[in-house]
C-alpha cells in the first residue's frame, strides 16, 4: 500500500467510525468525494474496522512516509483501534482505553495537593465565612451578566485575534462567527468548517465569569483551536501535502494536543498580567472585573487542575457512584451541586468520558514542553511550533525526558 492510499485509507476509517459513533468526527475538510462515498457505503461492523486499524498501522511500518507523520498516524490509528473494538463490545479498562487514546497513563491525583490549594485559596480570598462560601461570594461578583455575555465575547475575541496576527501568521479572510446555546455538556466548543472559518459555540447554562472568558475565547479561537485548525489547513495540508490533518477525531492523540495547547492559549497570546489586560477590554462592554485578583485567584486553584480527572477514574475506573462523584467534586472544587452536575454530565457522556484527560495531561504535557526552550526562543515561538507540526504526546515526553529544547521548525 502506497503512501497516499495509506493516508486515504486512514481517512476513510475515521469517516466510517463516525457513522456508527455520531460526532467522533470533530471536524473533515478533505476530499468530498471520500466522504460522500463512505455515507453511501453499507453500515460498517464496529470489529471489522478494528481489523483494518490494526492492518493499517503495519502497513504503516514500511510505507515511505517521513518519520513525523508515521509517528502521527501511528498514535491516531491505535486510538482508532480501540474506539473500533469498544463499540463492537470489547470491554476495556477505563486506564488502558485512556492510554490507547491520548498516550498518557493516568493516576489519581494528591489530597495534600489540594489541601495545600485550598489555602493559598484561603490567602487570596480574605474574610469572614468558609472557603466555599468566600469563593462563591467571588465567583457571584466575577459573573458576565447574560445580557452582556455576546458582546463580551466578541469584545475578547477581537482583541484577542489583533494579539495573535502579531506573533502569528493568519489567513487575511479567516473568520471566526460566534453562538450562544443552552443544554450543551461543555462550555465552550469550536466547530471547524474549513476554509479558514469556524462556528463557536458557548454555552450559556453554565454562568460565564469574567476572569473565565479570555481563557474560554482564547482557547477555541486565538491561539487555540481556530488558529491550529488554519496554520495546519495552510501548512501541513496545504503545503505539505498532510492530508491526514484534514480529519481530527476525538479520543486520540490529536485531542490531547490539540486540547493542551488551547488550555495554556491565554498566557501564550497575553502571558503575565492577563488579568489586568481583560480587565481594560472588558471595561469598553460595560463590565468591571478586578484583573489582578483575577489572576491571584487563578494561580492559588492552579492545585487543582487533577480534581476532575480525579472524578472520571472514581466514576469508570473504580465504579463510585454518581453522587459520590459529584460531593468529590464539591468537596474540592468547591463547586455548586448544580455545577458539579453539570461537570458529572460530560464525564458519564459516552463520547467524552475520557476526554477530561486532554485538559489535564494535555496541560501538564504541553505547558512543561513549553517551558523547555533555549532562551533564545520566546514563548510564542515555541507555540508556534505546536501549530505548525504533526506532534504527538509521546514526543513531546520523550523530549522532556532527554531534556530536548530544540526542534526544527518547518511552519506555514
Amino acid at each position: 500500500m502506497d503512501a497516499a492510499e495509506l493516508v486515504r485509507e486512514y481517512l476513510a476509517l475515521g469517516l466510517r467510525l463516525d457513522r456508527l459513533s455520531p460526532g467522533l468526527v470533530d471536524s473533515y475538510t478533505g476530499d468530498r468525494a471520500l466522504r460522500r462515498a463512505v455515507d453511501d457505503e453499507p453500515r460498517p461492523h464496529p470489529a471489522t474496522l478494528a481489523q483494518r486499524a490494526s492492518l493499517l498501522r503495519r502497513e504503516l511500518v514500511g510505507s515511505d512516509l517521513e518519520p513525523a507523520r508515521k509517528r502521527f498516524l501511528d498514535a491516531q490509528l491505535t486510538a482508532l483501534e480501540c474506539t473500533a473494538r469498544k463499540l463492537a463490545g470489547v470491554r476495556v479498562a477505563f486506564v488502558d482505553e485512556v492510554r490507547a487514546y491520548f498516550q498518557v497513563d493516568v493516576r489519581p491525583g494528591s489530597p495534600d495537593a489540594y489541601r495545600l490549594a485550598h489555602a493559598r485559596l484561603d490567602e487570596v480570598l480574605p474574610g469572614g465565612g468558609s472557603l466555599a462560601e468566600r469563593l462563591a461570594d467571588h465567583r457571584a461578583d466575577d459573573a458576565v451578566p447574560p445580557r452582556k455575555l455576546d458582546a463580551a465575547v466578541h469584545a475578547l475575541s477581537s482583541a484577542l485575534r489583533d494579539l495573535v496576527r502579531r506573533h502569528f501568521a493568519l489567513p487575511e479572510h479567516e473568520v471566526v462567527e460566534y453562538e450562544i446555546v443552552t443544554d450543551k455538556p461543555w462550555s465552550g466548543f469550536n466547530y471547524y468548517l474549513g476554509d479558514f472559518r469556524s462556528r463557536v459555540a458557548v454555552n450559556a447554562d453554565l454562568g460565564h465569569r469574567m476572569s473565565n472568558l479570555p481563557h474560554l475565547v482564547a482557547h477555541e479561537s486565538y491561539p487555540g483551536h481556530h488558529t491550529e485548525h488554519c496554520r495546519k489547513e495552510v501548512g501541513l495540508v496545504g503545503k505539505r501535502g498532510h492530508a491526514e490533518q484534514s480529519i481530527f477525531v476525538i479520543n486520540t492523540p490529536q485531542c490531547l494536543m490539540a486540547e493542551g495547547m488551547a488550555e495554556l492559549g491565554l498566557h501564550a497570546a497575553v502571558g503575565p498580567g492577563w488579568g489586568r489586560w481583560t480587565e481594560l477590554v472588558l471595561r469598553d462592554v460595560g463590565l468591571r472585573l478586578e484583573g489582578d485578583q483575577a489572576e491571584r485567584v487563578e494561580a492559588a486553584t492552579a492545585g487543582l487542575i487533577a480534581v476532575r480527572q480525579d472524578a472520571a477514574l472514581m466514576l469508570h475506573d473504580r465504579r463510585a457512584s454518581p453522587d459520590d462523584v459529584v460531593a468529590f467534586l464539591r468537596r474540592w472544587l468547591l463547586v455548586p451541586e448544580r455545577r458539579a452536575r453539570q461537570m458529572l454530565r460530560f464525564l458519564a457522556d459516552p463520547l467524552w468520558r475520557a476526554y477530561t484527560t486532554t485538559y489535564v495531561e494535555g496541560a501538564r504535557l504541553v505547558g512543561s514542553w513549553l517551558e523547555l526552550r533555549p532562551p533564545s526562543e520566546t514563548p510564542a515561538e515555541r507555540y508556534l511550533r505546536l501549530l505548525d507540526e504533526p506532534m504527538v504526546p509521546r514526543a513531546l515526553a520523550d523530549d522532556l525526558r532527554d531534556g530536548v529544547a530544540w526542534l526544527p521548525h518547518n511552519g506555514a
